[in-house]
């Protein structure tokens, strides 16, 4: 898959092309996309996937804990799909105001390769949001325009915004039958108070992008990949209470059966299974056993 930043550099093949945001490359996405990239290879066209940097919601509605995935993390899990060509265009408000057909015309119709748009069963785009398959089928017509049909699971329907709204949650199990994965967070390991050596469970602090979607505060059942290997471990989300320092959340993850120094190292944690919310405790004694049973039940969890 080639990053490329604008259509005119396919100057000798014929293109097909799809457009979204495809935030967290879910099963619905990933079914997409193989089909297209499957009526690719049939029709002859190179497979050109649109997408937009920033998203458009960081712009016309900016929170942090939005993306379930970083725009790098986006590529990496489009890599495998069979997309030739990726296409990110910078989001701006700008951007948003233009009309359904001069964005055509700026972004796909400069181009003379294109032969097939592949549009998504509610995919729109433009000022208002009036671009949708109908107008394009209308304005290009020299184009074999391709409305796709809504994929479902088992009847359900999978959607980013549904899963943002599991993890939100911390139903993580929910979150990763629709992304057909599991939810995962990547970030540096950072110094922390140190607590978790001084009682006996020494936790990985990380230090994570925060337009990243975090779950509910709570422990997790984890599995945690460090150079290249990969671990079973609990994870912390949330505030700390019992020491009741500071209201900063904090990600931390307590890794079975490892030693190492790895402050400055680049860690991936997946999220399997909620173990409970995160409560403040009487005593340390009380943490430390809670913390025992925490574990106690990962291990088991992985053993079965």
């Amino acid at each position: 898959m080639k990053k490329i930043s604008s259509l005119k550099e396919i100057s000798n093949e014929t293109i097909s092309i799809t457009m979204g945001n495809f935030d967290g490359v879910h099963l619905g996405h990933q079914s997409i996309i193989k089909s297209i990239s499957s009526l690719c290879k049939e029709n002859g066209t190179k497979f050109v996937l649109i997408t937009f940097n920033p998203h458009p919601m960081r712009i016309l509605s900016p929170k942090d804990n939005f993306l379930i995935n970083t725009y790098s993390e986006k590529y990496e899990l489009l890599k495998n799909l069979g997309v030739d060509y990726f296409y990110e265009i910078p989001f701006t408000r700008d951007l948003s105001t233009l009309s359904p057909s001069q964005f055509l015309e700026d972004y796909l119709l400069k181009s003379k390769q294109v032969k097939f748009i592949y549009m998504g069963h509610d995919f729109t785009f433009g000022a208002n949001k009036k671009g949708d398959f109908s107008f394009v089928q209308s304005y290009c017509s020299e184009i074999n325009i391709v409305k796709l049909d809504e994929f479902k699971k088992s009847e359900s329907d999978i959607s980013s915004s549904r899963i943002r709204k599991s993890i939100n949650e911390g139903d993580v199990e929910h979150a990763n039958k629709l992304l057909g994965r599991e939810f995962f967070l990547s970030g540096t390991v950072v110094k922390g108070a140190g607590r978790g050596r001084q009682i006996g469970f020494p936790t990985a602090n990380i230090e994570y992008n925060d337009e990243r979607i975090t779950p509910a505060f709570g422990v997790y059942i984890t599995t945690v990949e460090v150079r290249g290997m990969i671990y079973h471990s609990i994870t912390n989300i949330g505030i700390n209470p019992t020491f009741n320092e500071t209201n900063l959340k904090t990600v931390e993850t307590n890794i079975f059966d490892f030693s190492e120094d790895i402050y400055g190292e680049e860690l991936k944690v997946k999220f399997h299974k909620r173990v409970r919310d995160e409560k403040k405790f009487s005593s340390v004694n009380e943490l430390v056993e809670q913390i025992s049973n925490d574990v106690s039940h990962a291990k088991a969890y992985f053993k079965s």
